[in-house]
């Protein structure tokens, strides 16, 4: 497949400058384009549903197209995303929010908070920030939320202003799959970076409410649920599925949400992540990691002879990643079984997935998906090379599309 290309066009980074797409990153998204591309092979579909909604990109094309969406999420902290962003606003919402960033940032200058108790406990927090951009990060929150009378849809959409702060002004690069910090640049002067940082804060205000201005189309429900039982949290059936689960790869989309969920609470002690990503398809944070070496399936006789063989290749390196292969490929069959309750006779499913690889060994993770869904009942299930991912030479993403009969 070499002359597939890595199609920036189909990531992310295809988002940052479109509107409410681009609000807060996370690298493994897919993009609007990638959704609009199933749209229209789908053809004309009356409900649809996200099982792994991410950052509610698959919702907001489905409104955008007039079809009502579902999303459904784990992750609190995502699932809060998908709300602020698929959420209608009128302009009082608008004109309040306005408000409330502007009263945040003159009580901060003025030091009125006690910002000391508003720092998240992120373990080593000083490669993240500096001690002058914890405190003037601190103070900015503690004056948002001291603020009791504000409506949430205000907060909310002043609260997506201060992630975007808060990342740019931290050591953090997310530049590779590994974690890295780099050396900050240091003001003389803190007041001058103070400054700095809340007229930052202020411009990031001023975009997202200028995107949140225009209405959204069709309805966006939002569910926090564990989609390998997704059955039992929605309530209604659907003919359409656009999804693209975590990837086999053991990188945790906890990894790239930590600052945010720290500074917002939804983390507030260390093994709150490892507890989230051992819930989570694919998770392998802290804990996670650790309670592998002990999980057993609940049916071993879902394994299919290819997955048997696979997962033994890896374990003759690290059966610690062979059972994590294992168990990923486990739940999402779990899913794929469940999922099918909920689904109208004539459904159409697409699902974008990656490949991965440990050690000398090819998880064909696209392979393995189409076994999984034929075996629960699919028909027509085709895979299709979408693009080149930018790691291993090996790896690629994958659009699989399939009826429900």
């Amino acid at each position: 497949m070499s002359c597939i290309s890595r199609r920036d066009e189909l990531t992310f980074k295809a988002n940052t400058q479109r509107g409410r797409y681009g609000w807060l990153r996370l690298t493994p998204a897919f993009s609007a384009l990638a959704v609009e591309i199933a749209l229209e092979r789908a053809g004309a579909r009356q409900r649809a549903i996200d099982p792994f909604a991410g950052t509610g990109t698959s919702g907001l094309v489905c409104a955008e197209h007039s079809i009502p969406c579902d999303l459904a999420e784990i992750n609190p902290f995502l699932s809060w995303l998908c709300q602020v962003k698929t959420r209608n606003y009128t302009p009082s919402d608008i004109l309040e929010a306005r408000l409330l960033a502007h009263t945040a940032v003159q009580k901060t200058l003025q030091g009125v908070p006690d910002w000391s108790r508003w720092v998240p406990p992120i373990h080593n927090i000083e490669r993240w920030w500096t001690p002058r951009r914890q405190k003037v990060l601190a103070s900015l929150l503690a004056s948002l939320w001291k603020e009791q009378n504000a409506k949430a849809q205000a907060r909310d959409l002043v609260l997506i202003a201060f992630c975007r702060v808060a990342i740019e002004w931290s050591s953090a690069a997310f530049n590779h799959q590994s974690l890295s910090f780099k050396t900050p640049s240091v003001s003389l002067f803190e007041e001058d970076e103070n400054t700095v940082i809340l007229e930052h804060f202020l411009k990031e205000v001023e975009e997202i409410l200028s995107s949140a201005e225009t209405p959204v189309g069709a309805p966006i429900r939002v569910f926090e649920t564990d989609s390998r039982f997704i059955d039992q949290a929605v309530p209604e059936k659907y003919d359409l599925v656009i999804t693209s689960p975590p990837y086999p790869n053991r990188i945790s989309y906890v990894r790239e949400l930590r600052p945010y969920m720290y500074w917002l609470g939804y983390l507030r002690k260390a093994g709150d992540a490892g507890d989230l990503d051992w819930r989570a398809i694919g998770g392998t944070w802290g804990i996670a990691t650790s309670r592998l070496e002990d999980w057993q399936p609940d049916n071993p006789s879902a394994d299919t002879p290819v997955l048997r063989s696979i997962v033994q290749r890896i374990a003759n390196k690290s059966p610690l990643l062979a059972n994590y292969v294992r168990r990923y490929f486990h739940d999402l069959a779990t899913h794929l079984n469940r999922i099918t309750n909920i689904l109208q006779p004539d459904a159409k499913v697409f699902y974008i997935v990656g490949n991965a690889k440990f050690y000398d060994t090819i998880v064909p993770t696209e392979q393995l998906l189409k076994q999984q869904m034929q075996d629960v009942g699919y028909r027509h299930v085709t895979i299709e090379p979408l693009r080149k991912r930018n790691s291993k030479k090996e790896l690629y993403e994958y659009l699989i599309s399939a009826d429900w009969h």
